[in-house]
């Protein structure tokens, strides 16, 4: 959660529970007071006639400035890039921010909360088409390393994808031989031409990409399961793409799409949660060292 000079706020620690206390903390701290461990019981801030919220246990949070520049610029520059960092701050006085490629290369001599923050996960889309556009646009707000890759010039200079995709103009299969994936990264083919779908499938499957998916009706995937008969992990092969959502506009295509790439990456089938009894959310492992 960050807390800006002039009072504004992004992010949360409760998800809404305690968000006021520590805003006006964290006020107090960017005026001069000293950076802090706050005890926050979200039960303690309820009206007489409210029942406890669910989440009532006592949090402990640290309240203290940003990290100095060159923690700061070692972070940006990470994220800018795409490579993994850690960061690191001490929970005892004087709250020390430090930084580093992995959390092995922290500084261990005192007790710290670290986050390993990990490369984007990538999405590489075949074919570079109106469906595409929309998929991309929304994987931008999923945190999504986009990139479009299409030997077609007409479609890569459309125009219709957005600045935060990464558009190639290549055959998808030269292009994915020279930048293995792993396997939080996902392959879907969008193109409707099995010249450069069924070369980009092939691709996929023969590298670490944990999820490789499909465009395409039931009869057009069966057709392309005949074409590919005999390559090597055609049993990974989703197709059709996408979590069966009903929809029929691009933006729910896309959706369904990306509900698939999310639920894949997480290890999770994608159905309702009320039919499920797994933990709701698959979170990030964080360190208290």
């Amino acid at each position: 959660m960050a807390v800006a000079a002039d009072g504004t706020w992004r992010g949360s620690v409760s998800g809404g529970c305690v968000e006021a206390v520590v805003v006006e903390a964290a006020r107090a701290v960017l005026a001069g007071a000293a950076a802090h461990v706050l005890p926050v019981t979200p039960g303690d801030f309820l009206l007489p006639w409210e029942d406890a919220p669910a989440c009532s246990a006592t949090m402990e949070v640290l309240v203290l400035p940003a990290p100095p520049p060159p923690v700061h610029e070692a972070i940006t520059v990470a994220l800018r890039r795409d490579r993994p960092v850690a960061v690191g701050v001490g929970l005892q006085p004087p709250y020390q921010w430090s930084v580093a490629p992995t959390t092995d290369q922290l500084p261990g001599d005192q007790p710290a909360y670290v986050e390993a923050l990990p490369r984007r996960p990538r999405l590489v889309l075949a074919g570079a088409t109106d469906l595409a556009a929309v998929v991309a646009t929304l994987a931008e707000s999923l945190d999504l390393a986009v990139s479009v890759i299409d030997p077609r010039p007409d479609h890569v200079g459309s125009g219709a994808l957005p600045a935060s995709a990464r558009v190639v103009r290549a055959w998808p299969d030269e292009w994915l031989t020279r930048r293995p994936l792993g396997p939080g990264d996902a392959v879907v083919t969008l193109s409707h031409d099995p010249r450069i779908d069924d070369r980009a499938i092939r691709a996929a499957l023969a590298g670490g990409a944990g999820h490789v998916a499909a465009l395409g009706s039931r009869a057009t995937h069966a057709q392309r399961l005949r074409r590919l008969a005999g390559t090597l992990g055609l049993d990974r092969l989703a197709g059709p793409a996408g979590l069966d959502l009903g929809g029929t506009s691009l933006a729910e295509a896309a959706l369904s799409i990306l509900a698939e790439v999310v639920a894949a990456g997480n290890g999770r089938a994608g159905g309702r949660l009320r039919d499920s009894r797994l933990p709701i959310g698959v979170h990030p492992t964080v360190t208290h060292g």
